[in-house]
């Protein structure tokens, strides 16, 4: 098949307020995940992995640990012009406001795909963990004439007054669009599930200037609130795409089919990570066919002195003295003095926990300093002061060092 020429814009100026305070001095896709990577490196990855190399990202909230990571770590060919990975601030083009919403974001940002001049614009977000091969995507979009395509995902019906709902014929195409209806339409064909917005899109670049044009001038700033019923409205070929069909080369059959999470809550963060581990993950980066690009480091081999380590994962750059460390993961550069109990948690970059530290389901932003002796999380007798309590009930301990290295 012959592809026309693509251009990717991703929101990546995600608050995150819901994952507060892991997003005190960063944005939502800056957010560390996994031993060695940040959000905003799945999306990135699909999108190298998928062959598309043309990429803006549209940043807003506190976003220059993100701009440092990008500058760092992501950084594509210097000989080929339309290879790169380039961060686009807010630059109040068309007026005196930051962007308003996702749709406002492009129309802040029109004259890049006007520069470029792509067949295709995909617009997609920042703040999932997932692998998706993209091309099958734009496959289906171009198969069916489309002028817009929706990422979907397969959801029980009884949850999907929670999402925003897509009702489409047996064909796929989008016969509506509903914001968390009371009375979900069932997929074709299954009447167990319906189809939900994932808030990744694929336009004809003519169809989606035309969209973005005509909600700028109604002040409409949102694409599943405002441009997709718009299309809709007006008779455009709007299809959904089926996210569970999507099939990755080198995973597990082990692994959930369709592994797609929004790690938006810090009880969602934390059970992202917990689907990472064991010897058969719901989600294993581990895959040489389709791998997640993390970020660079000079860091030395981990060093481990003795202790008990079960079910965990351990970036470089960490020492641990003489600890038990059950169902973690330890980013990089961490120091774990002796009789050191950490289970269940998650301790991000250069962390140290001294001596005779207890923690059990906590997580531990980076560059913490943690004194010895100190108990934080499920079973301590006393609250930690420096800890917040999430309802979900892990213990969070916002990082001491403001720096854009976050």
């Amino acid at each position: 098949m012959v592809y026309p020429k693509i251009l990717a814009m991703i929101m990546a100026g995600g608050r995150g307020k819901r994952l507060f305070p892991l997003t005190f001095e960063r944005s939502k896709p800056s957010v560390p995940f996994g031993g060695r990577y940040r959000i905003v490196d799945f999306v990135l990855s699909n999108l190298i992995n998928s062959q598309i190399y043309s990429i803006y990202l549209l940043v807003q909230y506190k976003s220059q640990s993100l701009i440092e990571h990008i500058r760092e770590d992501w950084g594509l060919s210097a000989l080929i012009t339309d290879h790169f990975v380039t961060v686009v601030p807010p630059q109040m083009r068309y007026g005196k406001d930051w962007f308003q919403g996702t749709a406002n974001a492009v129309f802040q940002n029109m004259n890049l795909i006007r520069q470029h001049n792509p067949g295709l614009v995909l617009v997609f977000g920042a703040d999932h963990v997932y692998k998706m091969d993209i091309r099958q995507m734009i496959n289906y979009h171009l198969e069916n004439d489309a002028q817009c395509t929706v990422a979907s995902m397969p959801v029980p019906i009884e949850n999907a007054s929670s999402f925003g709902i897509i009702d489409v014929d047996e064909n796929g195409r989008i016969k509506n669009f509903l914001e968390k209806p009371d009375n979900p339409p069932p997929m074709p064909g299954d009447p167990t599930r319906s189809y939900c917005s994932m808030g990744n899109y694929i336009f004809n670049a003519d169809s989606l200037i035309r969209g973005l044009i005509q909600a700028e001038r109604k002040k409409e700033y949102d694409f599943g609130k405002h441009v997709i019923p718009n299309m809709l409205q007006e008779g455009a070929r709007l299809f959904a795409y089926d996210f569970a069909t999507n099939t990755i080369p080198g995973n597990k059959p082990y692994e959930e089919a369709g592994y797609w999470r929004d790690v938006g809550t810090i009880q969602a963060f934390w059970d992202a990570h917990q689907d990472m581990l064991g010897e058969e993950p719901r989600f294993d980066v581990n895959n040489q066919l389709w791998p997640i690009r993390a970020s660079r480091n000079d860091l030395p081999a981990t060093k481990i002195m003795g202790g008990e380590i079960t079910n965990s994962i351990i970036a470089e750059g960490t020492v641990i003295k003489k600890a038990r460390i059950v169902n973690s993961v330890i980013r990089r550069g961490v120091i774990i003095e002796d009789d050191v109990e950490i289970v269940d948690s998650i301790i991000m970059d250069h962390v140290e926990l001294g001596r005779g530290c207890r923690l059990n389901k906590a997580i531990v932003d980076s560059y913490n300093i943690i004194e010895a002796g100190i108990k934080i999380g499920f079973g301590s007798a006393e609250h930690y002061f420096r800890a917040a309590s999430d309802p979900s009930g892990i213990s969070v301990v916002a990082s001491e060092k403001q720096t854009g290295k976050l």
